[in-house]
């Protein structure tokens, strides 16, 4: 049914919930964070008492280019470094030498080369 009633699910008499039926709010402090691609984000945070007072965080993920952003303006934090993404033989030749790699490529050859029952002409 398009265009139903626009206070459907509400009683009769029913308004708004205001200060007086929700409480007072918490009193706030604005925090401002920067990055390092110049983006403001501004953030509030509850005040508390002497005895329970907040920690407000030093960095703050920026919502718009996810880059970890400070409190100070001139000089926001630098930007996390991405290593690339290595392939599995990356990985290999960082543990083994390549005279390793050719005489385990030599023995991987020969173990298969006996279970087929061929040798090679050249062996």
């Amino acid at each position: 049914m398009a265009g139903g009633n626009a206070i459907r699910g509400s009683r009769v008499g029913a308004g708004p919930l205001g200060e007086a039926e929700r409480g007072e709010s918490a009193p706030r402090q604005l925090v401002q964070y920067y990055c390092a691609r110049g983006h403001v984000t501004p953030t509030q945070f509850a005040l508390g008492d002497e005895n329970d007072a907040p920690e407000i965080p030093v960095e703050w993920d920026c919502p718009k280019c996810g880059l970890p952003a400070g409190l100070d303006a001139e000089n926001p934090p630098e930007p996390l470094r991405n290593e690339p993404y290595k392939t599995h033989l990356a990985y290999v030749k960082e543990r083994r030498s390549e005279e390793e790699g050719e005489e385990l490529l030599k023995e991987a050859l020969s173990t298969l080369r006996e279970r087929r029952g061929s040798v090679p002409a050249g062996d």
